[in-house]
């Protein structure tokens, strides 16, 4: 029996996403797993409360605080973070099991926890998504319609701080049209060529982000 039929498959990778509030990044992974069925999802762990639409075990796996502790002091997470005074985390066991098996993993978290794998896994791909705009990460914030005024606030703030750490990203990509996103998303996760152009290296990106945190919109 050949090496190749008796071996196990090749690790997949790991590819990390992360987006400051209102971006859009939920939209997009879901979009680009629903066209790339041969990627992985990560589940992440939170202590925050279950909103209506969502599932246990399928968008996060909603716990108590106390589980969340005793799960980070067995060091069971891959990464943590307190993100508007809750909890999140990343199953070590859950990635590791993913790519061993050959998957490639999508790991959708905040700029903090993408920091922390970074260093435990610096072989992972990392993506920060980005609005178009100041003014319509404000829009989309406030069209949730779930939040008061004074959360929105909170959150917008965040946000602005948050889009500051883009540049320690390998990739950048711009959500000014789903689609284009999408296909910008899925080139990086699975090679193409094109990906080149998002590198957070690239000058013609670096002026495209410049623009939208200097002035709030994206130069042509």
């Amino acid at each position: 029996m050949s090496e190749a039929s008796a071996g196990s498959a090749a690790p997949g990778k790991l590819i990390v996403i992360a987006a400051p509030s209102g971006a859009g990044k939920t939209t997009l992974v879901h979009g680009l797993m629903q066209q790339n069925p041969g990627l992985r999802f990560s589940v992440s762990y939170t202590t925050r409360p279950q909103r209506a639409n969502e599932l246990d075990g399928v968008d996060y796996f909603f716990v108590a605080s106390d589980v969340f502790e005793s799960m980070l002091a067995a060091g069971d997470f891959l990464e943590h973070a307190e993100v508007f005074d809750h909890y999140y985390g990343t199953s070590r066991s859950q990635v590791d099991t993913l790519l061993q098996a050959g998957h490639s993993v999508i790991l959708e978290i905040d700029w903090q926890g993408a920091r922390q794998v970074r260093k435990h896994m610096p072989a992972c791909r990392s993506v920060f998504i980005l609005p178009p705009s100041v003014a319509e990460l404000k829009r989309r914030l406030i069209g949730r319609g779930t939040d008061t005024p004074e959360v929105i606030e909170r959150r917008f703030r965040d946000a602005l701080s948050d889009m500051s750490h883009w540049h320690e990203f390998d990739y950048a990509v711009i959500n000014d049209d789903l689609k284009r996103a999408t296909a910008e998303l899925a080139a990086i996760a699975l090679d193409a060529p094109s990906s080149s152009t998002l590198r957070t290296a690239d000058a013609a990106l670096q002026q495209r982000v410049s623009g939208i945190l200097s002035t709030g919109t994206a130069p042509d």
